[in-house]
């Protein structure tokens, strides 16, 4: 008798104790793909790539492994496969000679500069593909920093945007589609958009370096260009490391002056201000992979401490899922690549 009256019981016991089974969404390799909540796609990719000056040369740099300094006629090559692959933008940064180096980064507006012919030479061989361009003086000044130096080792912000102005102009008189100033000085965005209105580029957007941090991951880059500062450091205009609430300050003031898309950089370690960032606007956020990142994986992957391939797309994963629409990465070919 009391067996009986006990399966009763037993149910009703089962039926109130629900387990929930979130595997059961995990069971396939198809039923993961249809409930992926972040999707990577090679429409998020902005290629950084690198040209000097010469001919029919190609240089690997050393930090950087699988990346290199390309002479234009060797870049122009280079675009025309990354067009192919399905990468709409690419990322101009220059290698600029000592000789053409001076205390005001002069040669950065220079109609005949490296920047400015290679932009010509892309949208003639390559039309189609989005150029963006670097505004920042520090590929341009002796002394490496973004802007200009008085006696006392102070870098001045308003003569500094004054000249930022006349690149950003330059470049778009080659056929720039987008600019970038990268430079974090006051106001310049702003200056900028004034400036390009003035001469008849309204449709050239402007893609800021907002929220630019002062960061110990940008050294393969700097070698890259041979462009470390000669003396100090950049956190007098670039961002503290430790500080969250003043990137979205920075990232206010430059929608208030005209920016068309914002961006976070470095963007790994920054994971938490790509996304303040996105609930904050409405506008586009990119995000930089920047060179101590791509380093990082390349040197472990190497000593083959990880699986490279896996890493590369955890990592840009993370980003996109933190909330960047865009991603600037080194890895952007070769991740094209795996997603075809």
């Amino acid at each position: 008798m009391s067996s009986e009256n006990s399966a009763p019981n037993q149910a009703a016991s089962t039926a109130t104790t629900l387990i929930h089974r979130p595997r059961r969404l995990r069971r396939t390799a198809t039923l993961r793909r249809m409930v992926q909540e972040t999707t990577l796609t090679v429409d998020d990719l902005i290629y950084p790539m690198f040209v000097m000056e010469g001919e029919e040369q190609k240089m690997e740099i050393t930090s950087m492994p699988g990346c290199y300094r390309y002479t234009m006629d060797l870049l122009l090559r280079e675009i025309a496969q990354v067009y192919q692959l399905g990468i709409g933008a690419v990322a101009l940064f220059p290698v600029i000679p000592e000789s053409k180096k001076d205390d005001t980064g002069s040669e950065s507006y220079n109609p005949e500069g490296l920047v400015q012919r290679t932009v010509r030479a892309i949208k003639q061989a390559v039309p189609d593909i989005l150029v963006i361009t670097d505004v920042a003086l520090d590929p341009f000044t002796t002394h490496g920093h973004d802007g200009i130096v008085d006696p006392k080792g102070m870098i001045l912000n308003d003569p500094t945007v004054e000249v930022l102005v006349k690149m950003a102009v330059s470049q778009a008189a080659a056929g720039a589609d987008m600019v970038a100033p990268s430079d974090m000085m006051d106001g310049r965005v702003g200056a900028i958009r004034k400036a390009l209105d003035a001469f008849g580029y309204i449709d050239v957007r402007i893609l800021a370096y907002s929220a630019k941090y002062a960061s110990a991951y940008y050294g393969p880059f700097r070698d890259a260009l041979d462009s470390a500062p000669k003396f100090g450091d950049k956190k007098t205009y670039q961002m503290d490391a430790a500080n969250a609430r003043e990137a979205i300050k920075e990232v206010t003031l430059d929608i208030a002056e005209g920016a068309d898309i914002v961006m976070v950089k470095p963007a790994l370690s920054y994971l938490d201000i790509i996304c303040q960032v996105k609930n904050y606007t409405q506008l586009p956020v990119a995000a930089y992979n920047v060179s101590g990142e791509y380093a990082m994986i390349k040197a472990a992957a190497q000593n083959g401490w990880i699986d490279e391939k896996k890493v590369i797309l955890e990592t840009l994963t993370s980003m996109k899922r933190a909330g960047a629409d865009l991603i600037l990465t080194y890895f952007a070919k070769e991740v094209a690549l795996m997603l075809m």
